[in-house]
């Protein structure tokens, strides 16, 4: 897969392999009360992983610093954040050439919100605001890509999923697959390509997590005409949008 035009990578040099760890790529930070309480989300996605991997695993701040080559890594997960894909920030550019880069090597990635949407707008699609509005909460989604996609092995047809985001993915980049979709929301989750995955929803997030988050959005939410109370009464674990990120790392890992 071709860089866009212009871009030039540089990565540090003289350092070991690190074929034997996941990369989590930091693009933001979790609300302060998740932090102080859970941490970042490189922890909350290693708490979901769980025992799916045993190998160990890196962390970059994609804003703020150079990541590895994309062969020096066993896999990449990227995280969310509160950043927006359509501001189309320098160091967003940057991330987005890299993560081109790492897809062309066939590195197995997974994008988890945010992450997913810069996939899409690196590989050729295109994030703008969702026109029916923010998605936020738990909600049901809904699988039409069940029966071909590992990553929803053991993963029933409909499920809950944990979601905050105001932004979507409006059109995919060649030869995407969408995967599944909610109410208001075309692409929960999306292949990309052969070893590379993208979901709108939460997986790392948990019925805790979720509640801090729609409690820290209580003004924004109540502004926008959600009732706050009923949306936290109607959160609730979602163990199968979790299993999506374990399937990835059991598929597209290496053994160990």
């Amino acid at each position: 897969m071709a860089l866009p035009t212009g871009v030039v990578l540089c990565y540090a040099r003289g350092v070991p392999a690190r074929r034997e760890s996941i990369l989590i790529v930091k693009t933001g930070e979790p609300v302060a009360s998740v932090r102080e309480r859970r941490g970042q989300f490189a922890d909350l996605i290693r708490e979901a992983i769980g025992p799916a991997w045993s190998g160990g695993y890196e962390v970059v701040d994609i804003v703020t610093e150079v990541p590895p080559d994309p062969g020096e890594v066993a896999a990449v997960v990227i995280t969310g954040s509160p950043a927006s894909v359509p501001d189309r920030e320098p160091w967003m550019k940057r991330a987005e050439a890299w993560l081109c880069a790492v897809v062309a090597a066939g590195t197995p990635t997974f994008g988890i919100c945010f992450g997913h949407q810069m996939l899409a707008q690196a590989l050729g699609g295109e994030v703008q605001r969702n026109p029916r509005g923010r998605e936020m909460g738990t909600v049901p989604v809904e699988c039409f890509g069940h029966a071909a996609s590992p990553i929803f092995t053991d993963v029933p047809a409909r499920f809950l999923a944990q979601v905050t985001h105001v932004d979507s993915v409006v059109r995919l980049p060649p030869g995407a697959e969408p995967l599944a979709r909610s109410e208001i929301e075309n692409y929960q989750a999306i292949r990309f390509a052969e070893a590379c995955y993208g979901v709108q929803f939460h997986p790392e997030i948990d019925e805790d997590v979720m509640r801090a988050y729609v409690l820290a959005r209580r003004e924004i939410l109540t502004a926008e005409g959600f009732v706050v109370e009923a949306m936290v009464a109607g959160i609730a674990e979602a163990h199968a949008a979790r299993q999506t990120l374990r399937n990835f790392v059991r598929h597209f890992l290496p053994r160990r």
